[in-house]
């Protein structure tokens, strides 16, 4: 059999996997091992399902995730980000639309601590859902928000999908979690723009909450102080030159737990709950990218990713039509996958197709990491909006959180178009 046909029975066969519900990184290992026998015979086949492993493993870029995971996990159980909420919520709740707005803004500094879209939402959801509830708020635009609003997580630094898509594609890290930062921050300006169409719209749904003086803001502000000097001392040092982002990940987790030994809030359960957390979150990503990394071997292989290189060239399309290919493609894959493995799964395909037409690496995978993020919040399978329907289950239905993301939709579909028709900016 030839091995361009071996390529597209694995792809064909990994997908269907992937349909039945096979963890992905099983999928991709079972797949990526099965077809490079089929090519190569059985020695090359088991060397290098002996020797990958190991390979992809042990990268000095790829220990930052269990740093910055075990940073987010000490930070969320010592309590640091507890306020984050609560500091947002007096700056900006007498706005119009304000306490949707504050949950935004906290889920924005949760991801800096953090990097996991799950993780903001779920907690940043526990506090805030309860209080627009309170103030009467329209609840489909509640949950709306902070499901949105954890989608940050995945762009702000420091980000998971940024690292792994920075050593697929061989990236400068800091350079991807500097345009992270501005994707995220763009990302929370049109989210809050879409909250203020909203009220606009019709104001009864998001009242506003009550002014607070200066006293009480500053005073907010100052009870989240550990959290502020985590990441002004993380991304500073990394933006600084100061540090790698692995050496980031090492001291952002160093400096969560001296914080949270000074306040005397992490206790001796919390520290256990992080380490164990931290641990099953690595495990899982790294027989994902181990998974990745013979896909990449199979994919070069067969030639899969010539042949649709030569396929697509055939088809006259210019950079633009490929990109807008590209992300309907992501978008179709983020209503049923999970986004790294989504990641994972296509940056063999996709990468030489990116490089053969000149698009730079680091824009692309910045709009990748948007893409991926808005299949966290698309149905039928929108990770976090489960999650908040889990946290605000005695408030409201499923269906209801899914209307609400509808806005937040729209806005992460004007940033993407906006992104697509200005890449000759960056």
């Amino acid at each position: 059999m030839e091995p361009f046909t071996i390529g597209l029975l694995a792809l064909a066969g990994l997908l269907l996997l992937i349909g039945l519900r096979v963890p992905i990184g099983v999928s991709l290992i079972a797949v990526s091992f099965l077809g490079i026998w089929g090519i190569a015979g059985s020695l090359p086949a088991m060397s290098m399902l002996t020797t990958i492993p190991y390979s992809s493993s042990a990268s000095w870029t790829l220990s930052s995730i269990p740093m910055f995971l075990l940073m987010g996990y000490i930070a969320y159980h010592s309590g640091l980000t507890r306020g984050l909420f609560e500091a947002a919520r007096v700056w900006w709740g007498w706005m119009p639309g304000g306490l949707a707005i504050a949950s935004l803004a906290g889920a924005s500094g949760f991801a800096a601590v953090s990097g996991s879209s799950v993780a903001c939402s779920a907690a940043i959801g526990r506090i805030a859902i309860p209080e627009m509830h309170r103030q009467g708020y329209d609840l489909r635009i509640a949950t709306g928000s902070v499901a949105a609003g954890g989608t940050i997580g995945a762009l702000i630094p420091p980000s998971i999908i940024l690292i792994l898509f920075g050593i697929q594609s061989n990236s400068n890290i800091n350079s991807l979690f500097l345009g992270g930062l501005f994707v995220g921050l763009a990302s929370l300006a049109f989210y809050i723009a879409a909250v203020l169409v909203v009220w606009a719209r019709n104001p009864e749904r998001l009242p506003r909450a009550e002014a607070h003086s200066m006293g009480d803001r500053w005073g907010k502000t100052l009870e989240i102080w550990p959290v502020l000097v985590l990441i002004i001392a993380v991304l500073g040092g990394l933006f600084g030159g100061f540090f790698t982002a692995t050496e980031a990940g090492a001291f952002g987790a160093f400096m969560a737990i001296v914080i949270g030994l000074v306040r005397r809030s992490l206790t001796w359960g919390g520290f256990k709950e992080s380490m164990v957390d931290t641990l099953l979150s690595s495990g899982g990503l790294f027989i994902i990218a181990v998974g990745a990394n013979l896909f990449t071997r199979l994919v070069a292989m067969s030639g899969l990713s010539a042949e649709i290189g030569q396929f697509v060239e055939g088809l006259g399309l210019n950079s633009f039509m490929l990109l807008l290919l590209i992300t309907l493609i992501y978008l179709a894959m983020g209503m049923f996958l999970e986004p790294i493995g989504a990641l994972l799964l296509t940056l063999p395909l996709f990468l030489p197709l990116i490089q053969a037409h000149g698009i730079d690496v680091i824009w692309f995978g910045l709009l990748v990491a948007k893409l991926l993020e808005i299949g966290m919040i698309t149905p039928p399978v929108g990770l976090n909006v489960f999650v908040i329907h889990s946290v605000a289950r005695d408030y409201v239905r499923l269906e209801q959180v899914f209307a609400g993301i509808i806005p937040f939709l729209l806005a992460d579909f004007a940033l993407v178009l906006t992104m697509l028709l200005t890449r000759g900016l960056f």
